[in-house]
This record gives structure tokens, C-alpha cells and sequence, in this order.
């Protein structure tokens, strides 16, 4: 069962693409955006990055933090990052550990592979309370970053 709104979010510590580990409930008194994505290099996962990068002003604006997650390893991610230009934290949950907790990993995804992160986005307020979830069954399939921006309006 995925994470739902009104609930509390689950806590992780994850390493980012710069081999700093970062907690989740290091953000408290701040909205935070968190974006799971499937695969770095790939089409939608690079297009969803590089319109929440060139949106980063908004959701600054909105006291948010966008976090982006895979299961890529941090090594993959620091590349993603650094060809897409990204200007926020990408997260590695090459362990599986918070996918599982949010209840959003593909069983089986493409080609077989097993534990891939649904494309997912969580809107978590400044006390650590989930307000708008979605997590999407098809990895094809665009973020709602209109209900993330509605959603951050009415918590500012």
C-alpha cells in the first residue's frame, strides 16, 4: 500500500549524488516536493527533472525542497545531474528501502528488472504530513505538477 495523504511521511536517510547522506526529517519546518522517478537517461524521467530544474524558482518561492529519487546508484545520478544541469538534490535508494516504505516499486518493471520506483510525486508539509500523493502505474505516464503547485499554494 502506497503512502497517502494525511499521513505522516516516512523518514529515510539516503545518500545524493555528492555521497552526502540526507534525512528526510532534516527538512522539517520546510515543504518538501519528492519526485520518484524509474531511471535516470531515460526520456520522461529526464523531461519531469528538467521542468521541475527550470520551476526550482517556484517551489523556492513556496518554501519547498525538490528531492528527486531513484534506485540508480549515486555514481549514475551525479552524471544525470550534471548533463541535465539540475540545481536540487537527486537521492540514491539503490537499497530499495524507501520505495518499499512508500509502497511504490514495480514488481517487475522493463526487461524484467525487479524494484524500480514508480514514477511518484509526494507534496510533504513543514510537520512531515504527506498533502497530495500520486503515484502513477505507467512509467510513461507525466507528473501532475499542477496538483504539486495547487497543493503548495494552499500550504503557504
Amino acid at each position: 500500500m502506497s503512502a497517502t495523504v494525511g499521513q505522516k511521511a516516512p523518514n529515510f536517510e539516503l545518500p545524493d549524488s555528492d555521497k552526502n547522506m540526507v534525512k528526510l526529517e532534516s527538512f522539517k519546518g520546510e515543504n518538501v516536493i519528492l519526485l520518484f522517478f524509474p531511471a535516470a537517461f531515460t526520456g520522461v524521467c529526464t523531461k519531469e527533472m528538467c521542468q521541475s530544474r527550470d520551476e526550482l524558482s517556484f517551489y523556492n518561492n513556496m518554501n519547498a525542497v525538490v528531492l528527486g529519487i531513484s534506485v540508480d546508484m549515486p555514481f549514475s545520478l551525479g552524471k544525470f545531474k550534471e548533463v541535465n544541469n539540475l540545481n536540487f538534490p537527486l537521492l540514491s535508494d539503490f537499497n530499495k528501502e524507501t520505495v518499499k516504505a512508500y509502497g511504490i516499486m514495480y514488481d517487475t518493471w522493463v526487461m524484467g528488472l525487479k524494484g524500480v520506483a514508480k514514477r511518484s510525486s509526494f507534496v510533504i508539509d513543514k510537520e512531515g504530513v504527506i498533502r497530495f500523493a500520486q503515484v502513477l502505474e505507467v512509467a510513461g505516464d507525466y507528473p501532475d505538477f499542477d496538483g504539486i503547485k495547487k497543493t503548495l499554494e494552499g500550504l503557504k
